[in-house]
């Protein structure tokens, strides 16, 4: 809600103090709406910090969460990324709750993560926070499997200017250009920025075998800007504004029903207040609206059929959201947050819901936490969601953790939350028809699913540890996890006499089905064992326990692979090394078991990527400057989300200049 938070690194966070985050915990801000050292939050985070994100290599916001543990990622081809975590991974990351500065990112349409679509450049972000495991108290509906909190630099952190260009291998290219000026009590930022994409080899084999050609260049472009006020010692506000545009090519050459050319465009306004009237009392309050829209075309035959056939992609979503939260202080050793919020949301598509015009909700929520340290050593957290949405109702997501630390830098804790995801427009009202330029319907895709559907709901347990080792330089953050997910939403695949729809061969409709269970443990490593030497590392190990229903002799829920949507194991490491004259080297090495993406993904087997980076800071005519060069994917090709998707090794260099 709010500020989402405390995490909206507003000007109002640089009152939470640059020191803050140089404390020998680092502090997070998003898991519970309170500045917590991360060995005192209420649940499992990671922390994606600038260097990390900079000696990473990565210049695409899904890719960073590789050095997540638990996360699988993968670009789709269509213009989406596919992201996991523990298991469930499809084309639209429904079941995370994703975050810039507080605004949330989610599609009313299908609940996919527009993350091609995000007026955020790489440069701009100060950190990213990933509360790994459902946070919907705080967050409510989508905040079900994690939440990714993207903070970005304030207008003083952006001071100066900034050209940065990066050029490689197989269509890489980028630009970008930033500047930000002002006084003490006003601050300014603005970023422009075009990025160039051909991720994958022109041809790969399908699972037959068959090469496939595919299209998958994209061209997107950006401008946004930020502004902040300093309005007295008290009072800040912050505006934030971004509008983007894609140029996206997608599908199968000789795919007639694939458009070969997909126009995408997004467009945000975002207002933050922040006020402290006495000590130990803020407020914080946010307005935004966001709206999206695409726009693709092609025209096919089916034989037998005398009109051609249409494709009309065509999709406007909109959301207006406002919230307000309150965080006191209420006596030594006891703190509340509590907030409310407001959120309507449209969208309109003729092709994914058939004679329907435009379809909109409204929901409304209430949250609070209570932290109450009882002791040095016992700290007990609880708190709840009370959201009404527009197709389910009213549900309630509580949540109580307690963190016990008796040694100095040795906590272990525990938690136990409920978590919902309410059905999206699509799942409840989609109606995927294709017509013919007569407007006659030749295909019926999917129905609606008739009768309101349930959420799902999620019981998880968690038993969590943090422990810090000053005289190694280490950090250990790990958790065992057992979570029980219910009313799983999937498909079932119908009949032409159950499709009840002129044209429909067979047709597909969401249906709420069965449970299923998810279990296992990750870790993660910082070690600092020099001075200039950083290694952090993770590793997951999860298993899905899942029995497809027979839903009537004709009917069966089409997700039967769910077991295989989460990778057994997963790896992921990261170290840096620099030295003298402005030098640094990193390495990456990201390792996966085999894994089945749901949706129209397919079955691709397990790789090991190695990427390294090599870069130097200098002077140069008055200016900062750093030329880098990265090599990803070294020596191997690999299938990501369909087995004709292979990306292979391939190089880029950048260069940077900063006044």
């Amino acid at each position: 809600m709010l500020g989402c938070l405390l995490a909206a690194d507003g000007t109002a966070q640089a009152a939470v103090s640059e020191s803050v985050f140089l404390d020998e915990m680092p502090v997070v801000l998003s898991v519970s709406r309170l500045s917590q050292p991360i060995n005192e939050a209420p649940a499992a985070v990671t922390v994606i910090d600038r260097d990390m994100i900079r000696a990473s290599g990565f210049r695409d916001i899904p890719d960073l969460l590789r050095l997540v543990p638990g996360f699988s990622v993968a670009y789709t081809r269509d213009n989406t990324w596919a992201v996991g975590y523990h298991g469930l991974a499809d084309a639209f990351s429904r079941r995370f709750q994703v975050l810039v500065d507080g605004r949330s990112i989610y599609s009313p349409h299908f609940g996919a993560v527009l993350w091609s679509d995000l007026p955020v450049a790489i440069e701009d972000i100060e950190r990213i926070e990933v509360v790994r495991g459902p946070n919907a108290a705080m967050y409510g509906s989508n905040a079900f499997l994690a939440v990714i909190n993207i903070i970005t630099q304030s207008a003083a952190q952006a001071a100066g200017g900034l050209v940065s260009v990066q050029y490689g291998e197989q269509g890489m290219a980028g630009l970008l250009a930033r500047y930000g000026g002002g006084d003490a009590d006003r601050r300014w930022r603005v970023t422009l920025s075009t990025q160039d994409r051909d991720r994958f080899e022109d041809t790969g084999p399908d699972g037959s075998g068959n090469p496939v050609e595919l299209r998958e260049r994209t061209h997107t472009y950006f401008l946004s800007g930020r502004t902040d006020w300093q309005i007295d010692p008290r009072n800040d506000m912050s505006l934030q504004w971004g509008v983007s545009q894609g140029d996206w090519r997608g599908g199968r050459v000789g795919e007639a029903s694939e458009p070969a050319r997909r126009e995408s465009g997004a467009a945000f306004v975002h207002l933050q207040f922040h006020r402290i009237p006495t000590p130990g009392r803020e407020w914080r309050g946010q307005i935004y609206y966001t709206r999206n829209h695409y726009d693709a075309d092609a025209l096919g035959t089916i034989p037998g059929w005398p009109l051609p056939v249409r494709v009309d992609d065509h999709l406007v979503q909109t959301r207006l959201n406002l919230d307000i939260q309150s965080i006191q202080r209420l006596r030594d050793g006891l703190r509340a947050v509590w907030g409310v919020e407001w959120r309507r949301e449209t969208v309109e598509s003729p092709q994914n819901y058939f004679n329907q015009g435009t379809l909109d909700g409204e929901l409304a929520r209430l949250h609070g936490n209570l932290e109450w340290r009882v002791t040095n050593a016992w700290l007990v957290q609880g708190g709840a969601m009370v959201e009404h949405h527009y197709y389910t109702g009213t549900d309630i997501s509580p949540r109580l953790a307690v963190n016990y630390t008796p040694l100095a830098g040795q906590t272990l804790r525990a938690n136990i939350s409920r978590a919902y995801r309410s059905p999206t427009f699509f799942e409840q009202d989609g109606n995927l028809v294709y017509t013919d330029t007569g407007n006659n319907a030749v295909n019926v895709v999917t129905i609606p699913a008739g009768s309101l559907l349930k959420p799902e709901r999620l019981l998880s347990r968690e038993v969590g540890y943090v422990g810090q080792f000053k005289p190694l330089g280490l950090e250990v953050n790990a958790k065992l996890f057992y979570d029980t997910l219910y009313d799983y939403l999937g498909s079932q695949k119908l009949n032409t006499a159950q499709c009840n729809e002129p044209g429909a061969k067979k047709c597909f409709q969401s249906v709420n089905g069965s449970s299923l269970n998810l279990r296992g443990w990750e870790t993660e490593l910082h070690w600092r064992p020099l001075p200039h030497l950083d290694v952090s590392a993770h590793y997951a190990r999860v298993r899905i326990d899942y029995e497809a229903i027979v839903l009537d002799v004709t009917s069966t829920i089409i997700d039967d692979d769910l077991p295989d949507s989460a990778p057994r194991n997963t790896f992921g490491l990261l170290a840096r090394y620099g030295w003298d004259a402005g030098w640094q080297a990193s390495a990456g090495i990201y390792q996966t078991d085999s894994i089945t993406w749901l949706s129209d993904g397919d079955k691709t087997t397990g790789y090991t990527r190695v990427d390294a980076r090599l870069a130097r800071r200098f002077k140069w005519q008055g200016y900062g400057a750093e030329l880098a060069l990265v090599a990803q994917s070294i020596g191997n090709t690999y299938s990501e989300f369909r087995q004709e998707n292979l990306f292979g090794p391939k190089v880029y260099a950048s260069l940077a200049l900063d006044w």
